[in-house]
């Protein structure tokens, strides 16, 4: 255990508390949200320093009444046996952890082969991500989505976000990070009519959404085009130039969208994305910097690439990161994913109690 870092961890948090405490703080929400998230991230440590250095004050205090009352013996032991837990638990927490954890994030589901099979699961996957977040109580958005002939989506930017400061700093981003690669679906389509099971995939990106200290956009190094909106099978919904298209030159991600009436509410929500996007890839750089790039996150809509199958004959669904198998499809289709997700976090904690790499860097 560092006592170097457990001593700078304890002074950042009690200057975050004093800086909390100063009620001009408030006027800047942005700062005081980011602001309250690293407290809210500290907490746990804070109380876990005040509860081994009081339960070590008590086993002295114990032993020293051994020497003049051998009937405290039994608590001086019971003290003894506590403390190692606690150290432990101090140990994990002094472990440096993901800095987008508190984040909000947005994911983007993408149909991939299968056609308008794969549009269809890529619309399952999006109701999936909605429902967990419903029981999570978290806020979602479509930001941005282009819908299928047949009810599903081709492609689709959702904004899932916490309501006020994360407990713990454990935000969207702390259950969701995993998700991001290619999903894989096995079953009959709607479009069969031999009953034939067939296997289609879509891709899933999750990226931290970024703040504007985050990430600084020079507005001369984008290209900005605007276009009529269409929906399904081309066919024009909006008799404006109100869909955005914005080009970041220097790295040339593109984003558009085109779910608002308006060319500048559809600007800003593009905008929302490429600031996720370039944060992100601004995470990637650094990351290959010290060590291979992350492989986690989607590249290509390839069932070869799949981090996970739905197998909708034998409801199951099986995380292939983990090998983690459980039967119960259509409870995790219905946004119960707590049991995956706890696989991953425990998966990614050992992980990162070995020095391996977390499972989003692998």
């Amino acid at each position: 255990m560092s006592s170097e870092r457990l001593s700078a961890l304890l002074d950042e948090y009690a200057e975050l508390e004093k800086r909390l405490a100063d009620p001009a703080i408030h006027a800047d929400q942005n700062t005081a949200r980011r602001v309250g998230r690293r407290y809210a991230e500290l907490v746990p440590l804070f109380k876990a320093a005040g509860e081994l250095e009081q339960a070590r004050a008590d086993l002295a205090a114990a032993r020293e009444l051994v020497a003049e009352d051998p009937s405290f013996a039994a608590e001086a032991e019971s003290i003894a046996v506590s403390l190692p837990a606690l150290e432990e638990r101090l140990a994990e927490l002094l472990i440096p952890r993901d800095p987008h954890d508190a984040k909000d994030v947005i994911v983007e589901i993408k149909a991939g082969e299968g056609g308008e099979e794969s549009a269809l699961f890529a619309g399952d996957l999006l109701r999936m991500y909605t429902r967990y977040a419903e029981r999570r109580g978290w806020l979602t958005e479509v930001i941005d989505a282009q819908d299928s002939d047949l009810g599903g989506v081709k492609d689709v930017s959702l904004a899932i976000k916490t309501k006020g400061v994360p407990e713990g700093g454990n935000g969207v981003w702390s259950r969701l990070k995993w998700e991001g690669g290619v999903h894989r679906v096995q079953r009959v389509p709607v479009t069969e009519s031999q009953g034939r099971i067939h296997t289609s995939a879509a891709g899933v990106l999750v990226l931290p959404e970024a703040e504007d200290v985050d990430v600084t956009i020079d507005p001369n190094e984008l290209r900005i085009d605007v276009f009529r909106s269409s929906g399904p099978g081309g066919q024009s919904v909006n008799t404006t130039d109100s869909a955005v298209r914005i080009t970041h030159v220097p790295t040339g991600i593109v984003v558009s969208c085109q779910n608002e009436k308006s060319q500048l509410q559809n600007r800003e929500q593009a905008m929302r994305i490429l600031r996720a996007r370039l944060l992100a890839a601004a995470q990637e750089e650094a990351d290959a910097a010290a060590s291979d790039a992350r492989k986690a996150q989607v590249r290509t809509v390839d069932r070869s690439e799949r981090i996970r199958t739905y197998n909708f004959p034998q409801n199951r669904i099986t995380d292939h990161r983990i090998g983690y198998t459980a039967y119960n499809l259509d409870l995790a289709l219905g946004g119960d994913l707590d049991g995956v997700l706890d696989a991953l976090a425990e998966a990614d904690r050992a992980a990162r109690l070995s020095g391996a790499p977390d499972l989003t860097r692998r």
